[in-house]
C-alpha cells in the first residue's frame, strides 16, 4: 500500500499551496471582516483548471480523480476556507452531478460552464421546513407542455447571490415521496426567482449565503438532469461527492490552525523558556497532529474508493464526521496554546475556529453522517 502522492498530485497539490499563499492570504482576514466575495480568486481558480477539477476533459474539467481534488481543496482551505467551499459547491456538488446524471445536452450546455470558470454554480436542496428531512420538502414543479413551472422556496444557498446558475431538487410528484423529486439546472436570471438578502454568517464570510423564492419559475424540460422521478437519487450522489469537499475543508482548517499553534508556540517566552518546551503544551501539539494525520488517511481513503469504482457512502459520512470535528479540535487547541491573544483578531486562530464548526453542520450535520455509519455497518437500507 503506497500512500505518497503521485508526480502530478504533488504537482497540484503545489499549485494549490502557492495560490493559497500568494492569492488568497493576504487579503482572507479583510475579506471574513467585510464580507466580501473573492470573485478574482474564483477567477483564477478556473483559469487554472481548479472549477471542474474532477471533471473529465471532455466536458472542459481537468480530468483529475478525487484524491488530486481533496489534496488540493486541502490546500485552499488550509488558509481561506471560504474560498474552498465556493470552490468545492462548484466542483463536489454541481459538475459532479452533472456529469454522473446529466445527458448530453446537460453537460454540452451546463456542465462545460461551470467546469471552465465561466459560470459558477449552487446546490438547492434545503427549505425553510425541509433540513435534515430532505423529503419533507414543498416546493414543487409542474409540467406545462415544455417547460416545468416552480413555485417554493430554497434556503441556506451557497454560492445562491454570485452563481450563474442553480441546481435544484424540487418535487414533481408529491404523492410518491421521494421518489417524486427531479433535478433541474435553473439559471439565475430566470424570471421569477427572487433571492434573499445574504445571511450574516459566524463563520466563512466571504461566502455568501442566501434563500430563494421562486414563484411560477419556468424552465424548459430540457433542463430535467436525469428522469423525472430522480432527483433523491441524484440528491444522495452529490452529497456524497460533496462530503468528501467538506471533509477536505475541515482537516485544511485543521492543518492551518495546528500550523499557527506550533509556530506561536515556538515564538511565545515564559518563564525563561519558550513555551513549546513545556509537557502541556507538547501534549496539545501531540494529540493535534495525531488527529489530523488520521483524517487525511480516513479522507484520501474515501476519495480512493469513489476513484476505484467502489461505493464509498459510508467512509465519505467516516471522513466528513472526522475531518470536521478535528477542525473544532484543533481551531479550540490553537486558541488554548495562543493564550488571550488567541481570543483576538490580531491572530487568525480565532478566524479558524469560527470557520470550522460550520463543518460540523452542513452538506449533511454529524449526527446525520452516524445515522448513515450506522446503518452502513449493521447493512440496513
Amino acid at each position: 500500500m503506497d500512500f505518497r502522492l503521485t508526480e502530478e498530485q504533488e504537482m497540484v497539490r503545489q499549485t494549490a499551496r502557492d495560490f493559497a499563499e500568494n492569492e488568497l492570504r493576504p487579503g482572507v482576514a479583510e475579506r471574513d471582516e467585510k464580507e466580501i466575495f473573492p470573485r478574482e480568486a474564483i477567477q483564477k481558480l478556473g483559469e487554472l483548471g481548479f472549477m471542474g477539477m474532477i471533471v473529465s476533459e471532455e466536458w472542459g474539467g481537468s480530468g483529475f480523480d478525487t484524491v488530486t481534488y481533496v489534496t488540493a481543496m486541502e490546500e485552499l482551505a488550509r488558509v481561506d476556507p471560504s474560498t474552498e467551499i465556493i470552490c468545492s459547491v462548484n466542483n463536489s456538488l454541481v459538475c459532479y452531478a452533472l456529469e454522473k446524471h446529466g445527458n448530453d445536452y446537460i453537460k454540452e450546455n451546463f456542465l462545460k460552464k461551470f467546469a471552465t470558470g465561466e459560470w459558477l454554480g449552487a446546490f438547492c436542496l434545503t427549505e425553510p421546513g425541509s433540513g435534515s428531512d430532505a423529503a419533507a420538502m414543498t416546493t414543487t414543479a409542474v409540467q406545462d407542455g415544455d417547460e416545468w413551472v416552480i413555485n417554493g422556496a430554497k434556503n441556506w444557498i451557497t454560492n445562491g447571490k454570485n452563481c450563474d446558475a442553480y441546481m435544484m431538487v424540487v418535487k414533481t410528484d408529491p404523492e410518491s415521496g421521494h421518489r417524486g423529486t427531479t433535478t433541474f439546472v435553473v439559471p439565475q436570471d430566470t424570471p421569477g426567482i427572487e433571492i434573499g438578502k445574504p445571511e450574516e454568517k459566524m463563520g466563512i464570510r466571504a461566502t455568501d449565503t442566501v434563500s430563494l423564492t421562486l414563484q411560477d419559475v419556468r424552465v424548459p424540460a430540457a433542463n430535467i438532469v436525469g428522469k423525472p422521478g430522480d432527483g433523491f437519487k441524484i440528491m444522495l450522489s452529490a452529497l456524497d461527492s460533496g462530503r468528501m469537499g467538506v471533509a477536505a475543508q475541515g482537516l485544511g482548517i485543521a492543518q492551518g490552525a495546528f500550523e499557527a499553534a506550533v509556530k506561536y508556540s515556538k515564538e511565545r517566552v515564559q518563564f525563561g523558556k519558550t513555551i513549546s518546551h513545556f509537557q502541556a503544551i507538547r501534549n496539545k501539539i501531540a494529540d493535534m497532529g495525531t488527529r489530523i494525520t488520521a483524517a487525511r488517511q480516513l479522507l484520501r481513503y474515501a476519495a480512493w474508493r469513489k476513484d476505484s469504482g467502489l461505493s464509498f457512502n459510508q467512509e465519505a459520512a467516516m471522513a466528513k464526521v472526522y475531518c470536521s470535528e478535528a477542525a473544532t479540535y484543533c481551531a479550540l487547541e490553537a486558541i488554548q496554546i495562543h493564550g488571550g491573544y488567541g481570543y483576538t483578531k490580531d491572530y487568525p486562530v480565532e478566524r479558524m475556529l469560527r470557520d470550522a464548526k460550520i463543518t460540523e453542520i452542513y452538506e449533511g450535520t454529524n449526527e446525520i453522517q452516524r445515522i448513515v455509519i450506522a446503518r452502513s455497518v449493521l447493512d440496513e437500507k
